[in-house]
Formats: structure tokens, sequence, C-alpha cells
């Protein structure tokens, strides 16, 4: 019997050849290794991100995420709702205050679960976390240093935390502008923080990267150009739209700007299963598309 156990929320960059396959790689590999079980939530769909927030009003958005908590009550019942994608965590998460706050809303969208053939009774009683919640919250460093086998020595990290996965709701204890989590968890498995990144709260553009282009690369230099700056090797997230942003953007930045950045970006969950001994490809590394070479050499030892 498993140590840890969660209704999972993988959301749909997460799925199998999106944006965040690699993630979800990494998240298995490291999960195993900590005895936690994710059981997923059973026909979830996507939680709408910032899509849901254009015209499609307020209604629509709060049933799609209220559907998921719905499932999550019915199938696994008792397990916190744990997301791995940030914009999935703070979607849910939004919701299930909303619901709580308006007995009209909650009447609504109800009313709509029961039309669509959800014959369910929504309590929306479960709580939503992000993984680095559970893993910092219950898990605790000091048993995520437990399993470690090969410490990261010599290797930077800048720990880019973004703002979603900080704001409005954040961790536990931690400051909303210079949040400390990641740091730790970089120290934990024994790599090097940069603990005064400027940049680790800046928000990378997220869906700007599509409609402004131009608003969000400024803001991507910024955060990468910054990292550079404070000697770091490799940038760390534990969001997929920041990690995807950051990531691809580089090449088109470098162009407009004349720049040669070539900054791995890589997630928490990566760094902590090469540590405990998994391999590349069991850390998702074959997915980056910046290669982590220093972590890829760690991990063929």
């Amino acid at each position: 019997m498993s140590k840890y156990k969660y209704s999972f929320y993988p959301g749909c960059s997460s799925e199998r050849k999106a944006s965040a396959s690699n993630y979800m790689v990494s998240v298995g590999s490291m999960c195993k290794k900590l005895d936690i079980e994710l059981n997923e939530i059973p026909d979830w769909n996507c939680c709408g991100a910032s899509i849901g927030y254009a015209e499609g009003g307020e209604l629509p958005r709060h049933v799609m995420n209220a559907r998921n908590i719905a499932l999550s009550e019915k199938h696994n019942r008792g397990q916190d709702i744990v997301a791995s994608c940030a914009a999935c965590w703070l979607g849910t998460k939004e919701t299930s205050d909303r619901l709580s706050a308006s007995e009209q809303l909650l009447a609504d969208t109800k009313d709509v679960l029961e039309e669509a053939g959800l014959n369910v009774d929504l309590k929306n009683e479960t709580p939503i976390r992000h993984m680095v919640e559970a893993l910092i919250e219950d898990v605790g460093y000091e048993e995520l240093e437990a399993p470690v086998t090969r410490p990261l020595d010599n290797i930077k990290f800048a720990g880019y935390v973004g703002c979603q996965t900080n704001r409005p709701f954040g961790i536990d204890g931690e400051s909303y502008e210079n949040p400390m989590y990641l740091d730790k968890m970089v120290e934990t498995v024994g790599g090097e923080a940069v603990t005064d990144y400027e940049k680790k709260v800046t928000c990378c553009g997220g869906a700007l990267a599509f409609s402004e282009p131009e608003k969000s690369q400024e803001q991507i230099k910024d955060i990468v150009e910054s990292a550079y700056d404070q000697g770091a090797d490799m940038i760390v997230t534990p969001c997929p739209v920041c990690q995807l942003n950051v990531e691809i953007y580089q090449e088109h930045i470098n162009r407009k700007f004349g720049t040669k950045f070539s900054m791995p970006v890589t997630y928490y969950s990566q760094l902590l299963t090469v540590s405990y001994g998994g391999s590349a490809r069991e850390a998702g590394l074959d997915g980056n598309i910046i290669k982590a070479r220093k972590l890829e050499e760690i991990a063929s030892k």
C-alpha cells in the first residue's frame, strides 16, 4: 500500500505527445521512488486555461472544472486532488473557491452537470493542490532528500517559479515576492540554487506568446538573461507553460535581439528523478528541446 495517495489531474499538456509529456514521465518516475500513488481522475476534461476567460462566460468555465471535481469525488473519494500543471491547478482551485462562496453559482453548476448526464452530488469539499504543494507539505524536504543517490553536484539552478504557482494561493508559508521552495528543493538534491534570482516570479507571458509575441518575448528575454547573469547552468520550473515558453522562444529571441541563448529549462521532477538514480529517459530529458547536458551526464553514471 502506497504511503501517499492522491486523485490526479494531469492536464492536457501532459498527454502523450503533447508539449509537457516528458514532464509526466518524470513525475511518474519521481512518485514511484517516493511511494506516491497517483489515481488519475477518470474521463477528466480540460480546465479551459486562459481560453476559458475569453468571451465564454463564467459559468461554462467553472462547470468544466467542477466536472473534474465531481468525478474525483465519485471515483477517488477522500483523496486530495493534485494537479501537475499550474494552469489546471489554478483554474480548479479558483472554481472550488468560487463555488464555496456562491450558493447560486454552485446550484447553477449542478444543474448544468445534471443536464450533461453527470448524476453525482457535487459536494466541492476536496482540497485542490499543486504537485509541489503535496511534495513539500506532505512528503517534506527530509523525505525528499532520503532517496538521493546521485547528488546534482556542480550544477547551478535558477528557480523560476513563475506567476501561477505563486499567486494568489502559493505554497503554505512562502513569500509571494521571493518564494524559496524551488531553491530548497534544488539544495535538497545536491544542486546549487541561485537564491537571489530576480526574475523568479516574473510572468513568461502565457498565452500572449501567441496573441502578442513581442511582449511575451521581452519577458522571456529578461527571465533567461537574468539566469545567465547569475551564472546559472539551467532554469528549473514547476509550470508547463513557463517551461514551454522559456525554452522554445529562445531561438526566436536570438534572431530578434542577436543574443546567443541556449539555456536548458527543466522541471523539478526531472531533477529529483535524476538525483534518485533514474535514467535520462526516466527523467524525460529526451523530451527537452534545449538539452540539459549536465543532468544527462549525471543520469548516465
